[in-house]
């Protein structure tokens, strides 16, 4: 168990008294105008985590409809039209507005916890990032309530998806939707990198920081890198559609292959974008029930970073069959080859953690052995991908779909799930009910191990992506019949971890501050944390602060520069080290950030209407409101002497 949870506070009264001014100045008064003003890192990681399950449910419905289409062959559940838009909405929530929002809302509230800091680098500019993300996908999902979803597939290939031959605002909703999106998840990006650089407890150098953090970090540098090819790509696309060029358009110059480039240099990337703060749950959920530290620390820290690194030259991985030149192929099949390394590095550190520790199955464990499994599995299919001839094989067959979803929903989901029932306590104050958990991890593992490994089957008979229906005597009945069954069984699973979470938030038992014995500062703070997270920003000395009797200690000691109780405030210190610079003064409750998106968004909405007038009035808004937001507050000529 922690042993900084066990300290007796210094001073029960001038604790007491420091809480009450901690309270006074970090405090948000419920009311509505604070469910639309507050820049509480923890409200806003919920708000993000909640947001992001509710697109992903929608996206699941879809894929069982879809999977209901496809059990028989000549259904007709759904015409082509609408399999088409259901099957890249599904695709398109899943990866932008699922995955990478559902994992940053893990960030957002627990890295400024695990760093023994108060809140982001820049609250406001984290508000603005949610309210961006909701809003892009409301547009997203309202194309489909008005029968003009995009139709083109997540990766929208062009020519497909220019005018001639996709004449609805569906595909202009995926341009501009992405571009907005791209808005929140850059402004996350930038926030989280400032945050984990300088905004560390003292004493918390880069080789005592959580490997969680390390991977929101390594994640946060991809973004910044990953997203600018995309957006191109969607400008583009968007003038191509809407105003005539020929970005596009080969008998005027243009190039179809463009797309692709541009399109998967941020499509591979991508995979580890998604990936990588899942591998970094994983190894904050290990050592927690091996009951010892992580095995390997530099070595999983180094193949985190290897793995950002090395994806942005795989991308022609997902090109082997467009007709490059052979000679190119080899270079980023070694890379494809190569990647694989850092990856089994951290395989084996998790193995031997376990081995080397005493492991204890709780619920959290199950999915984190249920995740090892399904993404080694997944890890094997990927490296036969990186084998030009065999890829050349199977290029848009299901066994690229089983691929595909054995990574990302073996690789992503089940350390998501995983996550959720670890935090829960902290997050909401709450326990979970432990025989509920295993029978969903039971239905969760067995219903996507019998939904996506049939689809291994069907491919290398043939059945090619993307199809809506199929005739019969193709060997494929089967196996479609069963990834169907599988679905129903998946979603029983997925349901009974909602039920189970959502009775666990309304009348779950209390939880302990430090209900896991885990091994890092989240745990030390109550639960669910109070707003300034900290009363003393604790001095760390281990890179297990949690176990560590000398951290313990740091938090009985009442020193002003760590207790911060004059106004809302946190520590700077070196980006190296940790070394104590100074102390931030950190912004309060502003509408400002919910406004600036709602600017943006009337943007977005006239562009699509092509009411170029109401995308003025928009952008006029948002410029006047960022304005406002960044000039520079009128200090009292005591505040100007002191600076």
């Amino acid at each position: 168990m922690s042993t900084v949870a066990q300290q007796p506070p210094a001073g029960a009264e001038a604790r007491a008294q420091l809480e009450e001014r901690l309270e006074r100045h970090w405090g948000e008064r419920p009311s509505l105008r604070s469910w639309f003003t507050t820049v509480d890192h923890k409200r806003i990681g919920r708000r993000y985590v909640v947001t992001a399950a509710v697109y992903f449910t929608l996206a699941g419905v879809e894929a069982s409809a879809l999977r209901t289409q496809l059990a028989r062959p000549g259904q007709r559940l759904l015409s082509a039209e609408e399999y088409d838009q259901l099957f890249t909405l599904h695709g398109t929530a899943m990866i932008f507005l699922f995955a990478t929002p559902m994992l940053f809302g893990f960030g957002n509230f627990l890295v400024p916890l695990m760093l023994g800091a108060r809140d982001m680098a820049f609250p406001r500019l984290n508000a603005f990032g949610y309210w961006i993300f909701l809003f892009a996908g409301l547009i997203m999902f309202s194309s489909l309530l008005a029968g003009d979803a995009p139709d083109g597939g997540w990766f929208a290939y062009v020519p497909l998806t220019t005018r001639p031959h996709s004449p609805g605002i569906g595909l202009d909703v995926y341009a501009l939707g992405l571009l907005f999106f791209g808005v929140s998840t850059t402004a996350g990006a930038i926030n989280f990198i400032a945050t984990a650089l300088k905004l560390r407890a003292p004493g918390m150098s880069l080789n005592r920081m959580p490997v969680f953090v390390w991977a929101i970090v390594a994640t946060s540098f991809m973004v910044i890198f990953a997203l600018p090819p995309l957006n191109l790509a969607n400008g583009l696309l968007f003038l191509d559609r809407r105003f005539g060029t020929h970005f596009f358009d080969v008998g005027r110059g243009g190039d179809v292959l463009l797309w692709q480039h541009l399109f998967w240099l941020f499509g591979h990337p991508d995979v580890y974008i998604i990936v990588i703060p899942a591998l970094g749950i994983v190894s904050a959920i290990l050592p927690t029930f091996a009951r010892r530290g992580i095995a390997a620390y530099p070595l999983i820290v180094l193949s985190l970073v290897a793995i950002a690194i090395v994806s942005f030259g795989v991308w022609v991985h997902h090109m082997f069959a467009t007709g490059l030149p052979r000679l190119s192929l080899s270079f980023f099949s070694a890379a494809s080859l190569l990647i694989t390394i850092p990856s089994g590095i951290q395989i084996f550190a998790w193995l031997a953690t376990m081995w080397l520790g005493r492991v204890v199955v709780g619920v959290p464990m199950l999915f984190v052995l249920g995740f090892l499994v399904t993404f080694v599995l997944g890890g094997f299919t990927g490296v036969m991908f990186g084998l030009v001839t065999f890829d050349q094989q199977v290029t848009d067959s299901y066994f690229v779909v089983a691929h595909f979803h054995y990574v990302l929903f073996g690789g992503a989901v089940f350390p998501i799930i995983a996550g959720l029932y670890y935090w829960l306590p902290k997050m909401t104050g709450r326990m979970f009910n432990e025989r509920l958990g295993r029978w969903a991890f039971a239905l969760v593992f067995g219903g996507m191990n019998l939904t996506f490994f049939p689809m291994h089957v069907s491919g290398m008979l043939g059945m090619p992506r993307r199809v809506y229906t199929y005739p019969a005597g193709l060997g494929w009945d089967a196996w479609n019949l069963l990834s169907t069954v599988g679905v129903f069984v998946l979603a029983a699973g997925l349901l009974l971890v909602l039920g189970g979470l959502l009775y666990a938030i309304r009348r779950g038992r209390p939880a302990p501050d430090d209900p896991w014995g885990g091994d890092t500062l989240e745990w030390v703070a109550s639960s669910p944390p109070r707003p300034y997270n900290f009363p003393v920003i604790p001095r760390v000395r281990s890179l297990h602060p949690a176990w560590d009797g000398r951290t313990a200690a740091s938090l009985a000691e009442l020193d002003s520069f760590r207790t911060l109780e004059e106004g809302r405030r946190t520590p700077v210190t070196s980006e190296l080290d940790g070394r104590y610079e100074w102390a931030a003064e950190m912004p309060e409750e502003s509408i400002r950030p919910f406004v600036t998106a709602v600017g943006l968004l009337v943007v977005v909405i006239g562009l699509l209407f092509r009411w170029y007038w109401v995308a003025g009035l928009g952008g006029l808004l948002a410029a006047g409101t960022i304005a406002g937001w960044l000039w520079p507050p009128e200090r009292t000529p005591e505040e100007a002497a002191a600076s």
